[in-house]
C-alpha cells in the first residue's frame, strides 16, 4: 500500500476545503432564507462568496460556519450583512448616454400617456431615482409620473427617502447631468449645507420608496417603465429568467425595459417578447 505524497495530499485537502466551503455557504444561504426570507441561493457564485469573506474579515470571524452562527442568532449581524450583499454602485445621471438616449427614445412615447407609472428596481440609494425626477420635469411630466424605487436594503432606502448626499460628489454629478442632455442648472435641484446637498422637495412627491426583494417578491402593479441597470450581473440564470418574467408580467402593452450596459434579454425565453429601441443603451419596447 503506497501513500500520498506530499502534491496529492494537498490536491485532497484543496478538494475537501472547497466542499465544505460549499456545503457551510448552502446552509448559510439556507437559514437566511427560512428564517428572514431573503433568498440569496440563486445568486452568482463567485462575487456572493467574494463578498461573504469580506464580511468575514472585517467581522474577525474565522469561518462561513461562524458567520452562520452569528446571523441565526443576531438579526443586527444580518442585517448588516444584507447591506454588505447589496453594496450600492450609483450616482447621479450614471452613464449620461443611457438618460440622452431616453430623452430621445422614450420621451416621445411617453408624452402619449395620460399616467406615467416607473419602476425603478434595485434602486440602491436612489441617485438614479433623483435624476429620473429631474429628467421628467424638465421633459413637462413629471406631473403625470409616479415613480416606485424599491431595493432589498432597507439602509440604502433609508438614505434614498432623505434625499441627502455628500457634496464632494456634485461636480461628477453636474458633468453627467450636462452629457445627458440637462436643460437647467444641476445647482438649481439641490441645496448645500455644510458637506452635504438636499434635493428639493418637489423632486420627492411623486416617489414611493418601499422594500422588494426581485428573488422572493412579486409583482405589485402595472408599469410603463421598468428601469433595473446592473443587477442582475449578480444573478445566476435561474434567477436572471424568474426576474425577466417578473418584469415582463409587470410591464404594460409596449411597456418599455431598461437594461445595465452589461445585460440583455437575447438568451432569455422572454427575449421574443421584446422589440430593440436602442441597442448600446439597452433599451427594450415590449411588443407582446
Amino acid at each position: 500500500m503506497t501513500s500520498m505524497d506530499d502534491a496529492e495530499y494537498d490536491e485532497v485537502s484543496q478538494r475537501v476545503d472547497a466542499e465544505r466551503e460549499t456545503i457551510e455557504l448552502e446552509l448559510l444561504l439556507q437559514g437566511m432564507h427560512r428564517l428572514y426570507g431573503h433568498d440569496f441561493q440563486n445568486y452568482a457564485t463567485p462575487s456572493l462568496t467574494r463578498r461573504i469573506w469580506h464580511f468575514i474579515h472585517a467581522n474577525q470571524l474565522h469561518n462561513i460556519s461562524s458567520l452562520q452562527e452569528r446571523v441565526m442568532h443576531d438579526r443586527t449581524t444580518f442585517e448588516r450583512l444584507i447591506h454588505s450583499l447589496s453594496i450600492p454602485v450609483t450616482e447621479m445621471f450614471r452613464d449620461p448616454e443611457l438618460f440622452l438616449a431616453f430623452r430621445t427614445h422614450v420621451v416621445p412615447i411617453l408624452r402619449t400617456y395620460p399616467y406615467i407609472r416607473i419602476w425603478h428596481a434595485g434602486c440602491s440609494t436612489g441617485e438614479e431615482v433623483y435624476s429620473m425626477a429631474i429628467l421628467l420635469h424638465e421633459e413637462g411630466l413629471y406631473d403625470k409620473a409616479r415613480i416606485y424605487a424599491t431595493d432589498m436594503n432597507s439602509q440604502s432606502l433609508k438614505q434614498a427617502k432623505e434625499g441627502i448626499f455628500g457634496i464632494e460628489k456634485m461636480k461628477l454629478y453636474t458633468k453627467n447631468y450636462i452629457e445627458a442632455g440637462g436643460t437647467r442648472s444641476f445647482s438649481e435641484y439641490y441645496t448645500a449645507k455644510y458637506n452635504s446637498v438636499k434635493f428639493q422637495p418637489f423632486l420627492q412627491k411623486n416617489i414611493i420608496f418601499a422594500e422588494h426583494n426581485l428573488a422572493t417578491d412579486r409583482s405589485f402593479n402595472e408599469f410603463n417603465v421598468i428601469l433595473c441597470r446592473n443587477v442582475m450581473i449578480y444573478f445566476n440564470d435561474i434567477l436572471r429568467d424568474h426576474v425577466h418574467g417578473l418584469f415582463h408580467e409587470s410591464l404594460s402593452r409596449f411597456g418599455i425595459l431598461v437594461l445595465g450596459s452589461k445585460e440583455s434579454i437575447q438568451f432569455t425565453k422572454y427575449g421574443d417578447g421584446y422589440e430593440l429601441l436602442d441597442k448600446s443603451e439597452k433599451i427594450y419596447r415590449k411588443i407582446k
